[in-house]
């Protein structure tokens, strides 16, 4: 992971912003397209598997996309809107080179990006990343006529994911009798979950499955569970499920109405494993997953590992480790004994599929972790303030350390995307969890304000 700050495009996740606005301009992936194809080119003519969510630039950047590769002598396959996670699940089975995706996943529609799988299904690696990168400084060259890509549409895409979903839960498993609220958030999966979880049997009561462009992520789906939480109290539904806009994140709404959040599916998706002797290692989580979860898996005699933030994180590791479950509080989960990324469909079948064999609610399952209180405050700076630098918030931060105790922890960290600096406490009380936030927070902006005087 060393090179990664030398990247001038490529961040954690692909490249992401502002349509509109550099990188994110039809202009540029033309050329990205292009450069990605001369990196592939250089493994022999193959095949390159371009899928979307339902934004409406992602018209526009499959058009540059399928220019650029096409000039590079690259072929393609356009899958139109599908789930990140079929993306790479088809970039595998189809023996593609390459897999594309134009997504801003939970972001609003007006932000979009494009991330790469390499021919495994996983994220490109860094060579690969730097080699793009170095090419698009290169000026673009079509290559003769004659070795042009072509490009087709592939028709069946929908299909082959749905049926790969429903595979990763023994075929003994029918939800007869279960009635599910499936979100969609006008998203990717609009066409692909409500059908998953039907052909499995259960009543699915579909909402967010009308995209027109420009409704993705729009106070719907796993960014606001409100709206689910009132579909399944409504309906009476014994549990709702909510996507992200590109499929690979997930939170649930229980019966009650209450809702379940990522690091609670990976507990119950942990304990399923080891109650069925499959839980491969450890699991991995973030610094920012809640203490519940770590000392509920404890008390199951499960060793809990964080990384920094950021699914690439928690795949690194878990591959590293040889281990196959981690996640974050967002519902972004890997489950890697049945796929290769993030997968909010596949990870949702194996709650549904864990209530199903024990007979027992979402809440009963989510009973065995006890969230603690969590406090995050925001503190903005300006560039160049460093708190690690100043004695004031260094012997703050020792003081709550010393306060809290055993009963929760501290995590200070800089933001990686924004002018921010983080304070996130969590432990059992939350009346005290609110009061040395706002106190270490302070701090801080104290701190903040001497320097900013100093630099005046």
């Amino acid at each position: 992971m060393s090179s990664t700050h030398h990247k001038r495009y490529f961040g954690t996740d692909g490249i992401r912003g502002r349509v509109g606005q550099e990188p994110v301009t039809a202009g540029f992936v033309l050329k990205l397209g292009w450069a990605a194809g001369r990196v592939l080119a250089r493994g022999g003519k193959g095949k390159v598997l371009i899928g979307k969510d339902t934004r409406v630039s992602g018209y526009m950047f499959e058009s540059a996309l399928e220019a650029g590769l096409s000039s590079a002598g690259i072929d393609i396959r356009l899958l139109g809107p599908m789930p990140t996670p079929a993306i790479a699940y088809l970039t595998r089975t189809l023996h593609a080179q390459a897999g594309i995706v134009i997504s801003a996943s939970h972001n609003p529609y007006d932000d979009n990006g494009i991330k790469f799988f390499c021919g495994e299904g996983k994220k490109l690696p860094d060579d690969m990343e730097l080699a793009i990168e170095a090419e698009l400084d290169n000026p673009m060259v079509t290559v003769t006529s004659a070795h042009l890509g072509k490009a087709e549409r592939l028709d069946d895409a929908p299909g082959r994911y749905i049926e790969f979903c429903k595979s990763t839960v023994p075929s003994s498993i029918s939800l007869r009798g279960m009635k599910i609220v499936v979100d969609c958030a006008n998203g990717a999966t609009y066409h692909i979950a409500p059908d998953v979880f039907d052909e499995l049997g259960a009543e699915v009561i579909s909402l967010g499955v009308k995209p027109d462009g420009f409704n993705i992520n729009a106070g719907c789906g796993s960014t606001y569970p409100d709206f689910l939480k009132a579909a399944v109290l409504e309906n009476g539904a014994d549990l709702g499920i909510a996507f992200d806009g590109d499929g690979d994140r997930v939170v649930m709404v229980d019966h009650n109405g209450e809702v379940v959040d990522g690091d609670e599916l990976l507990y119950i998706i942990a304990s399923s494993r080891l109650r069925v002797n499959s839980l491969n290692g450890a699991v991995v989580g973030t610094v920012m997953s809640n203490l519940g979860l770590e000392q509920g898996l404890n008390a199951l005699g499960v060793d809990f590992h964080r990384t920094p933030v950021g699914d690439r994180h928690v795949l690194d590791m878990l591959m590293q480790q040889g281990w196959t479950l981690g996640g974050e509080t967002s519902g972004h989960i890997i489950c890697l004994d049945r796929t290769t990324t993030g997968d909010g469909i596949v990870s949702a079948l194996q709650v549904v599929t864990e209530m199903h064999k024990t007979d027992r609610t979402l809440s009963e399952l989510k009973a065995g972790m006890t969230k603690y209180p969590q406090r995050l405050v925001n503190i903005r700076i300006e560039p160049g303030f460093n708190y690690q630098h100043s004695a004031e918030v260094q012997e703050a931060l020792r003081s709550v350390e010393a306060e809290l105790g055993e009963r929760g922890r501290v995590l200070l960290r800089a933001s990686g995307t924004e002018p921010l600096v983080r304070v996130m406490i969590e432990g059992r009380d939350g009346g005290e969890v609110d009061r040395l936030a706002h106190q270490l927070a302070d701090v801080i902006s104290e701190a903040h304000q001497a320097y900013c005087a100093t630099q005046a």
